[in-house]
């Protein structure tokens, strides 16, 4: 089946697509992390910053859909603005970035499985590594029956999830109260206040507030199943307000319902417990429910978007061809199959360490951060080479903005993180290199030659810093 297809998704499953790609386990530990990193007043500059720099990169995504609808995938603004090998780090930095999202939901489902049954409350035990095992292979089954059937199923579970949300969000508006909100309105737990103080717990807010909105390029991810380029532009831009407005109120909200210290010490998924604390025991049940039935349209999403991805790079010479191959449903099998089994070895992994899920969810903001950045430097760069073309003044501004936002939050908020993916990136270098060899008959170019060993060093060095406790995660 051509890529185009028979069946093109619609705008409202587009937007569905955005949100539940995005709403996944985040949202319900939100409140905890936030109280973790700031009082009300420095979060909600926070979503100001972090807002504002979400919504410059949808802009620059749908213009970029409407203005060049020949190109396909996210990575090929990479490709396209700074050629085959930027092109290849941007596609590899967001497949990385999908598994790693698949990891930490997996983590997630099973420590909320664990409200029911305490075997699996810890996430990383035996028995769940194996349920979240089958759950992976189930998923990977399914999306290799046919992409849009599994996108259509999308659309049913966001409604399904976003109930919970809401009804949380209703209750915790008419329990808020002000004099609880504003009690540490701006100091940090120690009930001291300053601007190096403020500026701090700013910072420490980028990361987790980031983290939840990774997965809005899913319309663009599925552009070229859509009906037209300029509806999964508009899906972006409409489901990054949705998000923004339901981040926000279920994250602050509960502010006005318990002190900053009660919801950082608030045990995991937070959300959960704070509902129960407000209507009762039911009320961990229900959201619980909906926790698990959020999670797993999440990663039925990501399931599908890493796998299109590597499809994408193979058909541009970026990776062998191998990973492009389709079954008789149009689905990528190969690259379903190859990312099943990476989730699969990294969940076993997790059996080692008590730190899965914020490790899991970092380096995925991360490395998707990366392709992030090539996406607002080619609209910088387009928007320049047509600036006689009326309104690309403005769209140069909204690129630069959405520039500088990625490289500043990630430099303030993860560098250590940037560098671990700088060691997975080599052996996905090494399939470059083959695909290259049999598309032009050369492994590399000096350039890119260049380019791997600064890689490669960088890897080295970020090794010899996280064994010799230099660097920590």
């Amino acid at each position: 089946m051509d890529k185009q297809s028979a069946h093109p998704i619609n705008g409202i499953t587009l937007i569905a697509l955005v949100i539940t790609s995005s709403i996944g386990s985040g949202i319900f530990a939100l409140s905890s992390d936030l109280a973790n990193a700031a009082s009300p007043g420095p979060a909600m500059i926070a979503w100001l910053v972090v807002g504002f720099g979400i919504l410059m990169l949808a802009l620059c995504l749908n213009n970029l859909l409407n203005k060049r609808p020949d190109l396909d995938g996210i990575f090929s603004y990479g490709k396209e603005g700074f050629g085959t090998f930027v092109g290849f780090i941007s596609g590899w930095g967001y497949w990385m970035s999908a598994w790693l999202g698949n990891v930490a939901f997996a983590t997630v489902f099973m420590s909320t499985l664990g409200y029911f049954f305490p075997t699996f409350k810890s996430g990383n035990n035996i028995p769940s590594i194996i349920v979240a095992s089958l759950v992976v292979w189930a998923l990977t089954f399914l999306v290799n029956r046919g992409i849009e059937s599994a996108a259509l199923m999308n659309t049913v579970i966001t409604v399904c999830k976003l109930i919970p949300i809401f009804i949380f969000i209703i209750v915790a508006l008419i329990l808020f109260k002000g004099n609880t909100f504003t009690s540490q309105f701006w100091t940090n737990m120690q009930g001291q206040m300053s601007t190096g103080n403020l500026l701090n717990q700013i910072k420490n807010c980028l990361m987790v507030m980031m983290w939840v909105f990774v997965g809005i390029e899913g319309a663009t991810i599925m552009s070229a199943r859509a009906k037209s380029r300029s509806i999964a532009g508009r899906a972006t831009i409409v489901g990054v307000i949705g998000l923004l407005v339901i981040y926000i109120l279920a994250s602050i909200l509960p502010y006005g319902y318990l002190s900053r210290e009660a919801l950082a010490t608030m045990k995991e998924p937070a959300m959960v417990y704070i509902f129960e604390n407000m209507v009762g025991s039911w009320g961990g049940t229900f959201i619980s429910i909906g926790l698990l039935i959020s999670i797993l349209g999440a990663w039925l999403s990501w399931t599908m978007l890493p796998a299109e991805t590597l499809q994408s790079m193979s058909e541009q010479n970026l990776l062998p061809k191998f990973f492009g191959k389709k079954n008789r449903f149009g689905a990528p099998t190969t690259a379903l199959v190859l990312t099943g089994v990476i989730v699969q070895l990294f969940l076993i992994s997790l059996l080692f360490t008590n730190q899965a899920y914020i490790f899991a969810y970092s380096l995925c903001t991360a490395s998707i951060v990366i392709c992030y950045i090539f996406v607002a430097a080619y609209q910088v760069k387009y928007s320049w080479q047509n600036l006689a073309v009326k309104g690309n003044k403005w769209q140069l501004v909204i690129g630069l903005f959405a520039l500088v936002f990625q490289i500043g939050a990630i430099i303030l908020a993860g560098i250590q993180y940037l560098l671990i993916c700088l060691i997975i990136y080599i052996p996905g270098i090494v399939f470059y290199m083959f695909a290259r060899k049999n598309a032009v008959n050369r492994f590399l170019t000096k350039r890119e030659w260049s380019a791997t060993a600064v890689i490669c060093a960088a890897a080295v060095a970020t090794i010899f810093l996280l064994s010799n406790g230099i660097i920590h995660i």
